[in-house]
């Protein structure tokens, strides 16, 4: 990579390794099929339409890559997830729904690699027996979506998609279809609802679990756009190449998204595990802004429980090691790492905060929107998100009493694992991670005097009844 050159001012940091993004900002580059293929793309897929399709699967098995959307889970694992004996038809559906805040990694690929997507979803629909796949990308990507499309004419054209792809008899064919703006949609069943025309309320697994019943009810796989481009260079590295890139079980590189109070936020594809959280704020982002400290880190998008940046924490560290003390600033950046401090890698968004943010105010932003983002299925998701919100709204405004923060606490824990999908979760873990890390601060905002004030209109009228009749 030291022979490729940079755009002035978005050169990679020294301690970057770049393997997805290393088109990205790349002096003379553009995202046409002429561009991609000089640099060498494509020859992966050739090389691929070779193999066998369980080899493949294989391959990114043994590769160790961990799904990049979330949840971290084994990509290879989950392609070996479909029936031995089925005789539906097999879908892949590639999620650009990239809406988790603080998240801002694939629309880079997107914008200005689409091919290096295409490859990696062509080869991978090889290996799952797949001769359809979909692109559901959200709609607040308009640009993203006709570059894709553009891409996926040019892929046509050169035999790349369509039938009997590079003469190997292989048929596939990918489709965009855009989202309308939910963020439920991130969730791979909701997605599917969507694209098959309904509301996208989640489906529960079991039974649904989409490798088995996605799609029309037909085995389906659901991989994130940096999972795919992964699949790619396992092929062309091998899988134990690749797998020397990164720690034990957290192989390979993955893209964190920077943003919040640093002096250089912005997007860096590091090797996983070989980089701590105290180099990637300080070393790479430049530290806190002059006259401030880091205050609080949300290390996976804000879903993501929240970590004090004065914490200690005893975990296995690096793991499968004898559990030690470390440092905030000494954690590193893998998956099992964050999970044993208590919060996830999740999608590699790191929302920065230092001591000039008021977390009342943090975690109210958070909560109006998962209050906004809630699909309504699930009653104390639906229900409990607004009443969420509305404690921290008068929290921030001065009228929350100190009973109403135990009363917050415990609507998360009366949503957190009592819903159809992960989205309880997600907006029950920031306020159960607050609470605990920051009671004293938020009780702080609150008066005694406030447990007597009406909350709205309704309870202003009913209260008129408690007053003493002259």
């Amino acid at each position: 990579m030291s022979d490729i050159q940079y755009i002035d001012g978005k050169q990679p940091h020294q301690r970057e390794h770049r393997l997805i993004f290393k088109n990205i900002d790349r002096v003379g580059w553009n995202p046409s099929l002429d561009t991609y293929r000089n640099d060498g793309g494509y020859k992966q897929l050739k090389d691929a339409l070779k193999w066998e399709p369980k080899a493949i699967t294989n391959e990114v098995k043994k590769s160790g890559l961990r799904g990049r959307g979330g949840a971290g889970f084994p990509t290879g694992v989950k392609w070996g997830f479909i029936p031995p004996n089925n005789t539906k038809p097999v879908y892949l559906i590639c999620n650009a729904d990239e809406s988790e805040p603080g998240t801002f990694k694939d629309r880079y690929i997107l914008h200005q690699d689409p091919h290096q997507l295409i490859e990696g979803m062509v080869i991978s629909c090889f290996a799952v027996g797949a001769h359809l796949a979909y692109i559901y990308i959200r709609e607040e990507f308009p640009e993203a979506a006709e570059i894709l499309e553009r891409a996926l004419e040019e892929a046509r054209n050169a035999n790349l998609l369509g039938d009997n792809i590079l003469g190997s008899g292989f048929n596939c064919q990918i489709h965009i279809h855009r989202g309308a703006g939910a963020y439920i949609c991130g969730e791979e069943t909701g997605l599917i609802e969507s694209l098959e025309g309904k509301r996208p309320y989640p489906r529960i697994k079991p039974p649904y679990f989409p490798a088995a019943m996605g799609l029309y009810m037909c085995p389906t796989i659901v991989n994130n756009v940096e999972s795919l481009c992964h699949v790619k260079h396992i092929i062309q590295m091998g899988a134990e190449e690749y797998a020397k890139l990164g720690t034990p079980r957290n192989t390979g590189t993955r893209i964190v998204c920077v943003s919040g109070d640093v002096k250089k936020p912005g997007y860096f594809e590091i090797q996983v595990g070989k980089m701590t959280m105290g180099e990637l704020l300080n070393d790479v982002c430049g530290g806190p802004k002059d006259g401030r400290k880091f205050k609080a880190v949300i290390p996976g998008g804000s879903s993501a429980k929240i970590l004090r940046c004065d914490e200690k924490f005893n975990v296995s560290c690096p793991p499968g090691t004898e559990k030690r003390e470390i440092s905030f600033e000494e954690i590193p950046l893998d998956f099992d790492t964050l999970a044993a401090c208590g919060t996830m890698a999740g999608s590699g968004g790191v929302i920065v905060m230092d001591d000039s943010r008021k977390m009342s105010w943090v975690l109210n932003n958070l909560n109006k929107f998962y209050a906004h983002e809630s699909c309504g299925q699930c009653t104390p998701c639906r229900e409990g998100s607004t009443w969420m919100r509305k404690i921290t709204d008068r929290l921030v405004a001065g009228k929350a009493s100190p009973s109403d923060i135990d009363t917050l606490n415990s609507i998360a824990y009366q949503i957190d694992g009592k819903t159809v999908c992960a989205f309880g979760e997600a907006c029950s873990w920031p306020v159960e991670a607050m609470v605990d890390k920051f009671r004293a601060e938020l009780v702080s905002e609150t008066s005694e005097d406030n447990e007597s004030i009406a909350h709205s209109a309704e309870s202003e009228a009913q209260r008129r009844f408690l007053q003493p009749q002259g």
